[in-house]
């Protein structure tokens, strides 16, 4: 049964994930969480397992993916802003995933600047 559904998105703890389930299903997206309960009797783990997987049926992804984008929250500035797309001019902006080019950004990636990505046009900024 699980080989017929797609991971969406991850979150760190269930109440996030359990807020987006129900709007899928809303929606009429069929939606199963995993390691929900892993997660919520010890939250320290969630990092180490990759948080509670929402998968969404194979059939149903596109509209998930869509539906996911627009009530997902994108980045802000320090002001409460919202940060632009330097290329597109989009505000659907998102964090860029690490990138780790070296031994001493893998060993502590919180000295890694962060970048971002534009959830329509792609572009890392």
């Amino acid at each position: 049964m699980i080989d017929n559904y797609t991971v969406l998105t991850t979150f760190p703890y269930s109440t996030e994930a359990q807020i987006t389930k129900s709007k899928l299903e809303h929606e009429g997206v069929s939606v199963i969480l995993l390691d929900e309960k892993t997660v919520d009797s010890d939250p320290l783990i969630s990092q180490a397992i990759g948080g509670v997987k929402l998968l969404v049926s194979n059939n149903d992804f596109e509209k998930a993916l869509q539906i996911f984008n627009d009530i997902r929250s994108y980045e802000v500035d320090a002001n409460r802003n919202p940060v632009n797309c330097p290329s597109c001019d989009s505000n659907r902006i998102l964090i860029a995933p690490l990138e780790r080019k070296n031994l001493f950004l893998m060993l502590f990636p919180f000295f890694e600047k962060t970048k971002y990505i534009c959830n329509d046009c792609k572009t890392i900024f």
